[in-house]
Order: structure tokens, then C-alpha cells, then sequence
């Protein structure tokens, strides 16, 4: 694949790049290494005001910025901008807190003495440089996510991002520049993704983070496994999103829709199965595809547009044949399901019912706005539908009954349960999932330790 901008609102090819030839690879990942050796004794607070200078500039280039990812990806340019300030925000958190949450922690004194010493703590140490493999659908936010913990503690990064938003990936290495991070403390590398697996080997990188698809997540996990070198992993996800009969249905159908088609539907906790009593759901599903159909799909750099195109021609193909399959198997198509006579990669939002094991669409993400509604009897088979799937991100679920919010607490496989609302992240709040949608955390406390030596400290008496 080609490193390049190509604007997906109309197939435009924009800029192209030449990827990095190993001689500059090398410079960089001397750099990283050489930069790491000195940032790791810096102090916490001059971290932060690196990191908060970072979110200062970043607000400033909000519009800019929003812009070039719209042109990009595809995404409302108004949701663009939420990005940007959703960055922002996550910086100035970590810049906050990451003093306190990389803080010594020592046992209790009766521990102390049982293992013979005089006194013992645990101390968080930064690791080294660490490899991001980020994807374009969240073109600023994945890498910021990652970024901002990792540098608080006292790591470097490379950022690899995907190769149709290079504009996004050099922009966020001049950002940290700019807010008097050294050269070498945040890197992005042009690269394809056949370079990922030997930069993985390189002895330099320390450790890895992808965000992104499954197969990708197979081949950094393996590698990674095979040089013994710590990962995290988020990858899909086919988030159920359950109604029961004590809910708002209304509420609920009205966030259902924007829970599936934010992004372009190009989210990974985008909620993609809707489980509905049987009680519940001619209601819900009559409002639910009533608000669908009522989205303005169009030019996603004009303010009153709700879904763009997708980002890619092949993710078109992707999606319509996940359709096409559920359809010739029987579903039935609420609305849209039909690709639209225009330029660009559009697709509209498209409401399946009727959805059995036996369709592709029942195993696999659909990754556009394409929503698929299942009829459950009672809450059991709610909790069977919305586990039947070898995704475990997050979940979505609609009651104003405390035991059943306790049983689906407890029984859904996900790494997240939003109840009386839809999913979100929130840099206090951790975020990853569990199956096939990878494992350890991003974001919160358990991020920023993710990339950390968890270093014992023992005092002889």
C-alpha cells in the first residue's frame, strides 16, 4: 500500500510519499535509543509542562488539524475537532496525574518485616523506546493515547502509523517537537508494514503497542513473542448493545444510532449488534431505523454532514460483501443496504434484521455503518447472543433494573459495560479488551503501567 493521502470523499490522490530507506531508519532508532538514555531521568513536572504545552499547540491547530484528517479518512470534520480537544484533554490529564500514578507504593510494614527487610517499595521505571502500530480510523487520538502515558513515564516512542494518513503521522511528530520534546523523544516513521517486523526484532525497541486488525495483531504478537517483548493489543471489536423492557427505548434507539455511525461506523466500539426483548422491539427497531435513515450522508468537510464515506475503497468492498452475504441468506434490509451513484467511498447507514449464526456478519466486524438487530426472548438469551461472538471490546446496556444490570456485569465477555449509555473512552478509565479484541490497557493507571518496569526495591535490616 502506497504511503499517501488519498482524499476517500472523491478517490483524489493528494501527496504521496517515499517511505524511509534503512539508512534513516537506522539514524532513528539510534536516536531513540541514545534520547531514551537521558529523558528517563528527567522529572515528572518536566514532563508535564512539555506534555501541556503539547495540548496548548494542539488546541491552537485544532481547525487545521481537523481538516487534514477529514481529507484524510473521511471523518465529519466536526468530529474531527472533537478529536483534536479529546487529545488535548488526555495530555493535560496525564500531565496531571502520572506523578501519582507512577508513585512508590510500599507494602504494609508487618510484609516489610516478613521478608527480613528494613524497608521495601515497588518503583515504576520507564522501559525504553516502544513501537506503535496505530490505525487511521482515530488517526490522533490512538497515537495520543498511547503517547501521552508513555511519555509521562519516562519513555520514547515511533509511531507507525497507516499509510494513507501520513500527513496526521508527521503532523503529530512536529507537535511534540514544537512543544520542546527532543528529536528523539517521539519519532514517526514512513514505513510499510512489511518494515514492522523487523524494527520489532531490532533489540532497541523494548516493546510494542498496535491498535488495529486482528491479523496485524497475530503478526506483532508473534513476533513480539518470539523476542519475548511486551505488547498490548486492541484490536476489533462487534460491540452488543442490549434493550430491555424497563428501558428508555426512545433514549435509547436515539443513542443507538449515533453509537453505530460514529465515525463513518468506523470504530471499534462502535456498538454493531443490537439485542432487543422481544417486548421492546418492533418499538425500538422502527425508531432505531427511522433515525438511521434520517442521517445526512455527504461531503464530511461540510458542518451539517452525519456520515461521510469510509476511508477506503477496499472497506467499501469489505462491507458490502458482509451485506450482500446476509442478505442472500435471508436478512431483511430496514434501510439502505445499497451503494450510492456518486464519487467517493460512501455507504449508507443500513439496518439488518433477521440475523442468523450462519452469516459472515454475525462472526464479523462490520466496519461501516451497518447495524445488525437480533429479537432475544429474555434476558439469558440476551447475554448468549451478545457473548457469540469472538470479539470482547466493550457492550452496551439499556435497563433501569439493578439486578439485571448486576447479571450483565458479571456474565458478558467484554472489557467494558456501559450501562444507560453508549461506549466511550476516558483517559481516567481503562480501556482494552478480551478474546479476539487483544488484551492489556490502554489509558487510566493500568496504561501508563503497561510500559513500565514494576521494579522491587528490598532494604536488608
Amino acid at each position: 500500500m502506497p504511503i499517501a493521502t488519498v482524499n476517500p470523499a472523491n478517490g483524489e490522490t493528494l501527496k504521496t510519499y517515499q517511505a524511509m530507506d534503512e539508512e534513516e531508519l537506522e539514524r532513528r532508532l539510534q536516536l531513540a535509543g541514545a534520547t531514551f538514555r537521558t529523558y528517563r531521568t528527567t522529572a515528572f513536572a518536566d514532563r508535564a509542562r512539555l506534555l501541556n504545552r503539547a495540548a496548548d499547540l494542539l488546541d491552537e491547530d485544532r481547525a487545521e488539524i481537523a481538516r487534514v484528517m477529514t481529507t484524510e479518512m473521511g471523518k465529519p470534520v466536526k468530529q474531527a475537532r472533537a478529536e483534536a480537544a479529546k487529545c488535548a484533554k488526555a495530555m493535560r490529564w496525564y500531565a496531571e496525574h502520572a506523578a501519582g500514578l507512577l508513585a512508590d507504593e510500599r507494602p504494609a510494614e508487618s510484609d516489610v518485616r516478613d521478608s527480613g527487610a528494613s524497608h521495601a517499595l515497588v518503583r515504576y521505571r520507564p522501559l525504553g523506546p516502544v513501537l506503535a502500530v496505530m490505525p487511521w480510523n482515530f488517526p490522533l487520538w490512538q497515537v495520543v493515547r498511547f503517547a501521552a502515558p508513555a511519555l509521562m513515564a519516562g519513555n520514547v516512542g515511533l509511531l507507525k502509523h497507516a499509510s494513507n494518513v501520513p500527513q496526521t503521522a508527521l503532523y503529530l511528530e512536529d507537535l511534540f517537537h514544537r512543544a520542546g520534546f527532543t528529536e528523539g523523544c517521539f519519532q514517526t516513521l514512513l514505513i510499510g508494514s512489511a518494515a514492522v517486523d523487523e524494527i520489532l526484532r531490532d533489540e532497541r525497541i523494548r516493546a510494542a503497542t498496535l491498535t488495529g486488525s486482528e491479523p496485524a495483531g497475530r503478526a506483532v504478537a508473534s513476533t513480539a513473542g518470539e523476542m519475548v517483548k511486551k505488547t498490548v493489543l486492541e484490536l476489533g471489536g462487534s460491540d452488543p448493545f442490549v434493550v430491555m423492557p424497563s428501558a428508555d427505548v426512545d433514549r435509547a434507539a436515539e443513542v443507538a444510532v449515533t453509537a453505530r455511525v460514529q465515525n463513518n461506523g468506523q470504530s471499534c466500539i462502535a456498538a454493531k449488534r443490537f439485542i432487543v426483548h422481544a417486548d421492546v422491539y418492533d418499538r425500538f427497531a422502527e425508531r432505531f431505523t427511522e433515525g438511521m435513515r434520517a442521517l445526512r450522508v455527504g461531503d464530511p468537510l461540510e458542518e451539517e454532514t452525519d456520515v461521510g464515506p469510509l476511508a477506503s475503497e477496499q472497506g467499501r468492498a469489505d462491507l458490502e460483501e458482509l451485506v450482500d452475504d446476509a442478505r442472500r441468506s435471508g436478512a431483511t434490509v430496514l434501510c439502505g443496504g445499497e451503494r450510492p451513484d456518486r464519487p467517493g467511498w460512501y455507504y449508507p447507514p443500513t439496518v439488518l434484521a433477521g440475523i442468523d449464526r450462519e452469516m459472515r456478519i454475525h462472526r464479523e466486524e462490520a466496519f461501516g455503518p451497518v447495524a445488525t438487530l437480533y429479537r432475544a426472548a429474555d434476558l439469558d438469551e440476551a447475554v448468549l447472543i451478545a457473548n457469540d461472538s469472538p470479539f470482547g471490546l466493550s457492550s452496551n446496556v439499556w435497563t433501569r433494573q439493578e439486578a439485571e444490570v448486576d447479571r450483565f456485569v458479571r456474565d458478558l465477555e467484554a472489557g467494558g459495560v456501559f450501562v444507560n449509555g453508549m461506549t466511550a473512552s476516558h483517559p481516567a478509565l481503562p480501556f482494552g479488551g478480551v478474546k479476539r479484541s487483544g488484551y492489556g490497557r490502554e489509558l487510566s493507571g493500568h496504561g501508563i503501567r503497561e510500559f513500565c518496569n514494576i521494579t522491587t526495591v528490598w532494604h536488608g535490616a
